[in-house]
């Protein structure tokens, strides 16, 4: 059966389903762009396309792509590009069998998250109250950080927050992630405090907006860039700023490994696998279970470090 004529049409249509039918996230859909422009330009040099391509040839295009030196995270993603491209265009009827279905790729390597103990948390946290040009600046630092450590959101969740989830002191938040799922995540006594705070300024500072023939904004942190809200590259900028002002290595401490920090902690504390997946909002398990790995190092360092047979055994050794 013919599919699209191009393979520009193959993946038009392809990213419009995934984001109808599945609500893939843009950043998903970007990737999934990009990698199969990639292997449209590939196919192009050997006079083919999507719509006629056999299995030998996608795997010869996987070849190149380690031959050319790419991550092998990298070309994993490539791959589950690919196999949703074809798996599509099979359902579909674009082709009568699918060419990819049996392929395997080369796995993603499990890396371990960087993880912060608490201290130096504590020092963010304190860093993020000191820094900023005026009070607002430094309230709404210290809200995107505590909320952030508090509740393991993602970036993407914590500065697309509409103001309307933080009205009445709540306990809990409503956050919208992955794929349009929601979930609940409970807010710590500090952060509750942060929000707080910083809820009185904005609207201080947005009524006055508003008085100048301004709009009001649904973002519970504004910005007057395209999105509305404050943008994911500028609170990475700020986090490795506050990471520089509270003494923590800048290349330790990404938005993402406060996520981490969240999960490590609660699990040290004692809360089980299932609750911190639930407030991760991860779809499985597993990828939850790595934070047992970090756990289990970050023991077995403090064993090495602090227990009187392994000091023993260095003085043996010199």
């Amino acid at each position: 059966m013919g599919g699209p004529a191009t393979n520009e049409l193959w993946i038009s249509t392809f990213l419009q389903a995934q984001a109808a039918e599945l609500g893939a996230a843009t950043n998903t859909l970007l990737a999934y762009g990009r990698d199969l422009k990639d292997l449209a330009a590939w196919m192009d040099h050997r006079v083919t396309g999507f719509e006629h391509a056999d299995r030998d040839q996608i795997e010869a295009y996987l070849i190149d792509c380690d031959a050319l030196g790419l991550s092998r995270s990298t070309r994993a993603r490539r791959l589950s590009a690919i196999k949703q491209l074809y798996r599509f265009a099979f359902e579909e009827g674009w082709r009568d069998v699918n060419p990819a279905i049996q392929i395997k790729g080369p796995g993603r390597q499990k890396r371990l998250p960087k993880a912060l103990d608490v201290p130096e948390v504590d020092r963010l946290l304190e860093a993020a109250r000191q820094t900023g040009r005026t009070k607002a600046d430094r309230l709404r630092n210290t809200c995107m950080m505590e909320l952030l450590y508090a509740t393991g959101m993602r970036v993407t969740e914590l500065v697309s927050l509409p103001v309307s989830s933080a009205r009445g002191d709540p306990r809990m938040l409503l956050v919208l992630g992955k794929g349009g799922k929601e979930r609940m995540v409970p807010l710590s006594p500090p952060a509750r405090e942060a929000l707080a705070a910083w809820l009185t300024v904005r609207d201080e500072a947005e009524d006055q907006t508003v008085g100048k023939g301004g709009q009001r904004s649904r973002f519970l942190f504004p910005s007057r860039g395209k999105s509305g809200h404050l943008t994911r590259h500028r609170f990475f900028l700020l986090v490795k700023e506050l990471a520089v002002q509270g003494g923590v290595s800048p290349e330790k401490v990404t938005p993402h490994t406060l996520r981490h920090a969240f999960a490590t902690h609660l699990l040290a504390n004692g809360a089980d696998l299932r609750s911190i997946q639930t407030l991760l909002g991860h779809a499985d398990i597993a990828t939850t279970e790595i934070y047992t790995h970090v756990l289990d190092e970050r023991l077995a360092e403090l064993v090495l470090q602090h227990h009187p047979l392994s000091k023993d055994a260095k003085k043996d050794e010199g």
